[in-house]
């Protein structure tokens, strides 16, 4: 695959993942677990950037101490509300798969198809498909914050890790 293009899509995924990070860590710990959910809004997030950074959907498995909780038809909250610290190593355990995925991306691969129950993408469109869904998160986590805190992170214009 074109290096430039490579580069290209990690450099906006990246910083995507870096605007989630910023996200999170500017959270309060007083505003982590409130009804509004912070916490479980950025673990959704970061579970879903990860499944569709699998190439084989079908054997996804979180790293522990996460579960399959958000695959529960009925919507079932995880059993516990998670750290922030537990949340960062999600993030940098999913943000050096995306890189390594993007860095190795071959044409062949690229094509190749991502099927589950609802979606049969080629890996390239849900590579973008799964961008759109981390800067979506990440900009309702912005809104929590500057409704909550009238603060927010800045706009990250490209990854802070190069490919």
């Amino acid at each position: 695959m074109n290096p430039t293009f490579k580069e290209t899509i990690w450099r906006q995924f990246g910083a995507s993942i870096d605007m989630l990070e910023n996200a999170i860590q500017l959270c309060p710990p007083e505003f982590w677990d409130t009804e509004k959910k912070f916490w479980y809004n950025a673990y959704h997030c970061l579970f879903y950037l990860d499944y569709y950074l699998t190439l084989d959907p079908e054997h996804f498995s979180p790293p522990t101490p996460f579960t399959l909780s958000e695959f529960d038809p009925d919507g079932a909250m995880p059993d516990r509300t998670y750290s922030k610290d537990e949340l960062f190593s999600y993030l940098e355990h999913s943000r050096n798969k995306c890189h390594d995925l993007i860095a190795s991306l071959t044409d062949e691969m690229a094509n190749s198809r991502w099927i589950n129950e609802y979606k049969n993408y080629s890996v390239l469109e849900v590579l973008l498909y799964n961008m759109r869904h981390v800067q979506h998160h990440a900009a309702q986590l912005n809104l929590l914050l500057r409704q909550e805190i009238d603060d927010a992170p800045r706009w990250v214009s490209v990854a802070k890790k190069e490919l």
